[in-house]
């Protein structure tokens, strides 16, 4: 099959051929059709996730059509449409039996700990637990758009944040995962803040439901800006970015008892933010990681997906081949196109 490889930390990937993957008994093989491109993927490019092993295959957002399945596999068969969380658990132990799944101990990553999506093929491990049945009403590519990105917005706007109607919401940086977010926490009612430092993504984010916008660069003090915005405070803060000045940022912003949600992955040299722990004692606000969102927490999403509520597919930016993708991942530290870029032609 063709994949996109890279052979060492920080240098430029190839399209190759390389072996068919091969499913073990709990195992499928899923033939991508389409496949975005994340931010996460450029962190794990740089070397900044232990768990990859060189030379390694990224990409771990995708859909696709089932190609072949082990034989301990029940719910599945050949032929079917799927998507899946970027978390594979493993299914047996506590976490995953208390439903979990995306803090599993024994999880599994396509793209980090395993070879990913920047392929032909790509082989999902328990995928009893792990696969996700995708509605015809949902295309390839929007569904590939869900599998990083959308789904930890929802996780984290819905089952972390608990945001519901009414509340002031901020959202620190307007990438796939921030302009997720505010699609998701105004379908609930909530007013939202956007917050980043281009005027497209703003535009864009306007468009997605946001109530106000504030660039970075034009005000002197974010959480300033939207602690007069919002009469006291943000009662949800989500940073989508994941940098220190957006953490930071957005703990600062918060009202009262009110909730920072970090989602953004802040990795190597920016792994540990000064938090103002002084402010978060004070005023008894709770900082709340997000990591994933389990399969089966799909259910309360797509038929919002199916019912026009949520509309992924208005996230969508560019198109492009799989061998476009390599100068699309070396670029993503850089990157000012507004919208998911997804891999559609293999």
């Amino acid at each position: 099959m063709k994949a996109v490889v890279y052979e060492n930390f920080g240098a430029t990937p190839k399209l190759m051929q390389v072996a068919d993957p091969t499913p073990e008994a709990d195992d499928v093989v899923i033939k991508v059709e389409a496949t975005g491109v994340c931010r996460s993927d450029w962190h794990g490019w740089m070397g900044h996730d232990p768990d990859i092993e060189l030379p390694h295959v990224p990409g771990h957002e995708f859909a696709g059509i089932i190609a072949e399945i082990g034989r301990n596999v029940t719910r599945f068969k050949v032929g079917d449409r799927v998507t899946v969380p970027f978390v594979s658990g493993c299914g047996s132990c506590h976490e995953c039996h208390s439903g979990n799944h995306q803090v599993c101990g024994n999880q599994t990553q396509p793209g980090f700990t395993d070879w990913g999506s920047f392929a032909e093929y790509v082989v999902i491990h328990h995928a009893d637990v792990n696969l996700v049945h995708l509605p015809e009403t949902i295309d390839f590519t929007t569904a590939a758009s869900l599998g990083c990105r959308f789904v930890t917005s929802f996780r984290a706007v819905v089952d972390q944040g608990k945001v519901s109607a009414g509340q002031w919401v901020a959202v620190h940086g307007c990438g796939g995962v921030g302009l997720s977010a505010i699609m998701i926490a105004n379908s609930l009612g909530a007013n939202v803040i956007a917050i980043d430092i281009a005027d497209d993504k703003l535009a864009l984010a306007k468009a997605l439901g946001a109530y106000a916008t504030i660039n970075a660069n034009t005000v002197a003090s974010v959480p300033e800006a939207i602690l007069e915005l919002t009469k006291g405070g943000a009662h949800v803060s989500l940073d989508a970015l994941g940098h220190p000045a957006t953490c930071i940022n957005s703990i600062n912003s918060l009202k009262k008892r009110g909730k920072h949600v970090q989602v953004g992955l802040l990795l190597a040299e920016q792994a540990t933010p000064p938090i103002p722990m002084d402010r978060v004692i004070a005023n008894e606000l709770e900082i709340i990681g997000s990591h994933g969102m389990q399969a089966f927490r799909y259910d309360a999403m797509l038929p919002m997906i199916a019912t026009g509520k949520l509309a992924p597919e208005k996230l969508l930016g560019r198109e492009i081949s799989l061998a476009e993708s390599i100068e699309t991942l070396m670029s993503m530290e850089h990157n000012t196109v507004p919208g998911v870029t997804v891999v559609t032609s293999f």
